[in-house]
């Protein structure tokens, strides 16, 4: 998984789809009215606010990430449309709305109390010309940007998706369809689409248990051209179908306030993410992250990439570090799943010295995650001598796992690390150049399932020996 973000500075996002106005009054609801069995709420003097909805939210969580974004989206010739366009503006997006005669601007007013959501009003109405419009518009626009997605809600803007995931496909332009229809031939040919179970369900037409999950997402990949498929599976995390290629992550444990604009969320982060160079899975997790955070606060709120920093900041420090032998294989299995590559890498590391830093580089550069196994004091004691370790397994352990480039630190206090190496095995097996590939214990059991041995090339005039031989040199 990314240790940091990708430069969405460096991508150009176009958001085309249904954008409409979230509108929330606030107030005390103290009382039920005289009238019927109902909440009164006192609208707060300052209780109103305005966000932005739809396929707006959607653009204004890419711009949030840094990315350049641009919104084309039906609206109407009305104050709520000139509202709109002015929240889309403030979050740095670049606004192509269409201002249609006849429609009116989709406006989901809630009604709230103390932070809880009381009722919902919609308002709509759509101009039949409005999916014609977006199209011209789109054909210039798709040629301006790096990836494209369509925010589907249902209101008209998408009458017609088929033709703008032509046009972008024409363009050499990636699509993210965030789907609403109950039939996902509308959006076939398209990169990825990102539905929830429920929506993934109404497709499959009945409820779907765990174990179907990845398989009815492989025939809708195969049977409507899709590259991929990421379904958001709220409190059990998140699948993605790519070919025929199945990835869970789990979802870690979280206090969920509102999941209002939560699939926005997802989207804005994985295309983005794609677009800036991250990998599907890397994207996945990133986006994952994102809806912890949303579904945390009130309301549809836009994650910055900041937030997502951080996020991943928390993680590093909660899964890295040092692990015995059972944790190691969880994580290693994990990881695995994950479609992750596990470099290895074993030594006494008595005196961390740049030769180790730099051989740990390397070695973390060939995969996704790299563990180091660490001789036990014993262990060095019975391989190098009296008078060694210098330093305790403790402390060599906490040196290790304080390196950026250290995953996973575990000790092992056989002669070599080839039980070790049975019990989780790596993909990658590192040893210095100065072994022979032969002479590398534990070659055997990673070969055998799979995997490789890399010799790597020792920095130069580098050694633990030679260096304590220097300091008692420096003593006498």
């Amino acid at each position: 998984m990314p240790a940091a973000l990708p430069d969405f500075s460096a991508c150009r996002v176009l958001v085309a789809g249904d954008a409409m106005l979230d509108r929330y009054w606030h107030g005390a609801a103290t009382r039920i009215s005289p009238e019927a069995p109902v909440p009164v709420v006192a609208v707060d003097a300052d209780g109103e606010e305005h966000r932005a909805g739809g396929a707006a939210n959607v653009a204004a969580g890419v711009a949030a990430l840094g990315a350049e974004t641009a919104l084309l989206a039906p609206i109407g010739r009305d104050a709520d449309g000139r509202a709109l366009e002015r929240l889309v503006r403030r979050a740095g997006v670049r606004s192509l709305l269409l201002a249609q005669p006849g429609a009116r601007t989709t406006v989901k007013l809630r009604i709230t109390s103390q932070r809880q959501q009381l009722l919902r009003l919609d308002f709509e109405r759509t101009a039949p010309e409005a999916a014609r419009g977006l199209r011209a518009r789109f054909r210039a626009a798709v040629r301006q940007c790096d990836a494209v997605i369509l925010s589907d809600y249902g209101k008209g803007a998408l009458a017609d998706p088929q033709s703008l995931i032509a046009l972008a496909r024409d363009a050499g332009r990636p699509v993210f369809v965030d789907p609403k229809r109950a039939d996902f031939a509308a959006y076939r040919g398209a990169t990825a689409i990102t539905p929830n179970r429920r929506e993934l369900e109404a497709v499959a037409g009945r409820a779907l248990r765990e174990e179907e999950l990845a398989d009815t997402a492989t025939a809708l990949c195969r049977r409507h051209r899709l590259r991929m498929l990421l379904v958001t599976l709220g409190e059990h995390g998140m699948l993605l179908q790519h070919g025929r290629r199945s990835t869970r992550l789990r979802a870690r444990a979280r206090h969920v306030f509102d999941v209002t604009g939560a699939g926005d969320t997802v989207i804005a982060v994985f295309a983005a993410a794609q677009a800036a160079g991250a990998a599907a899975a890397e994207a996945m997790h990133l986006a994952s992250l994102a809806a912890e955070c949303a579904v945390g606060t009130f309301g549809a709120a836009v994650v910055t990439a900041e937030e997502i920093a951080q996020r991943l900041g928390e993680e590093h420090r909660r899964t890295h570090g040092v692990l015995n032998r059972r944790q190691l294989r969880q994580r290693m299995d994990e990881a695995h799943r994950l479609g992750e590559t596990v470099v290895f890498a074993n030594g006494c590391f008595d005196m961390l010295h740049a030769g180790h830093v730099d051989l740990l580089q390397r070695a973390a550069a060939l995969g996704d995650r790299l563990v180091v196994a660490v001789n036990s004091d014993a262990s060095v004691r019975r391989l190098k001598g009296a008078g060694r370790p210098l330093q305790t397994l403790a402390d060599r352990q906490r040196m290790l796992a304080g390196l950026d480039c250290v995953d996973w630190v575990v000790a092992f206090s056989e002669p070599t690390p080839e039980a070790l190496l049975r019990a989780a095995t790596p993909d990658i097996l590192v040893k210095g150049a100065d072994y022979r590939r032969t002479e590398v214990a534990g070659r055997e059991i990673v070969e055998a399932a799979g995997g490789r041995v890399e010799l790597l090339e020792l920095l130069e005039g580098h050694s633990t020996s030679a260096l304590v031989a220097r300091i008692r040199d420096t003593r006498r």
